[in-house]
């Protein structure tokens, strides 16, 4: 047996986990996350080593925070050789859009193009409802839903009696815009974003599963105890609804919920923070291999590479 063949054979098993009987305990398992690891100039090095490094292990699957970096060019040329890259990948990839790969841009003339890049990235980077890689997993996307048909990037899955999902929050404030009249496409996802949170959390609380792991680009800060409109240097946080909507989520549901950000700096974290039932972790410029034990209390950690 080829080692892709027990990869996809471990995999299968892993994903059928939630149709065991109630009395079975699931089995534990691994997936990895890579931060953003792009330093710009087109170097994409980094995330080149992640996704080797990351395949050598036995992941259920790996998520990627972002494409490119906010220096990088914006054009279809730069979109398409990063998605060759992610195919590549032996193990499931499943992309989590970062605020770099689409609310930076602008056109040769120096003005904003962020809503026609993030209208490419979503044709290039979300056509179908599967994963990337070799061993391709199935997503259930908000698209699917008609009132919210742009949203291919918010994406959900399940692995074992753990479900997943990417929300769109783009680094640095949720592409909160201060000029007004501007933040027409802040409230729209933002709606978009409350419905996928909404839909997530009762999803699991109604098929009782363990947990539910958030992935999302810019850091919600989840764990601040801030509850007002303003960040600490006064400007306008564009968290701040999502925050409280996860904060409520949370505090109603059975099970761990985690965050994971790209928002970090080196070195990479020792340990998952927590406050309660609700932990953040927060990626580094590198990958992360994060352990789910169903029969740990702490259910999710950090595993040493």
């Amino acid at each position: 047996m080829t080692a892709l063949h027990a990869r996809c054979m471990a995999l299968m098993l892993a994903l059928a986990l939630p149709a065991a009987p109630a009395s079975a305990q699931p089995m534990p398992f691994s997936f990895g996350a890579i931060g953003h690891v792009f330093r710009g100039a087109a170097d994409d090095g980094l995330m080149r080593k992640a996704i080797i490094e990351s395949d050598a292990d036995n992941l259920a699957f790996v998520v990627v925070n972002g494409v490119k970096a906010a220096d990088e060019p914006c054009g279809d040329a730069l979109y398409d050789q990063r998605l060759a890259l992610l195919s590549q990948a032996k193990n499931g990839v499943v992309l989590s859009l970062a605020g770099s790969d689409w609310a930076d841009c602008k056109r040769s003339n120096g003005r904003p193009a962020a809503m026609e890049r993030l209208t490419r990235v979503r044709d290039v980077y979300f056509q179908d409802e599967m994963s990337f890689g070799a061993t391709r997993l199935p997503l259930s996307r908000q698209s699917t839903s008609s009132k919210f048909r742009s949203y291919a990037e918010n994406a959900r899955w399940e692995v074992g009696n753990i479900v997943f999902a990417t929300i769109n929050l783009p680094a640095p404030n949720n592409h909160y815009l201060t000029d007004a009249g501007r933040n027409g496409e802040f409230e729209d996802r933002l709606i978009a974003n409350r419905y996928w949170l909404q839909r997530t959390f009762t999803f699991a609380q109604r098929e009782k599963r363990d947990g539910i792991v958030l992935f999302c680009d810019g850091n919600p800060a989840v764990l601040s105890g801030r509850t007002g409109v303003r960040s600490p240097d006064g400007t306008r946080d564009g968290f701040v609804e999502v925050r409280r909507q996860i904060l409520a989520l949370a505090g109603s549901y059975g099970g761990k919920v985690l965050v994971v950000h790209g928002s970090a700096r080196l070195p990479a974290p020792k340990s998952i923070r927590w406050r309660g039932n609700l932990g953040e972790l927060a990626l580094p410029a590198a990958w992360l291999k994060v352990n789910v034990r169903p029969d740990d209390a702490t259910l999710f950690s950090l595993s040493e590479r």
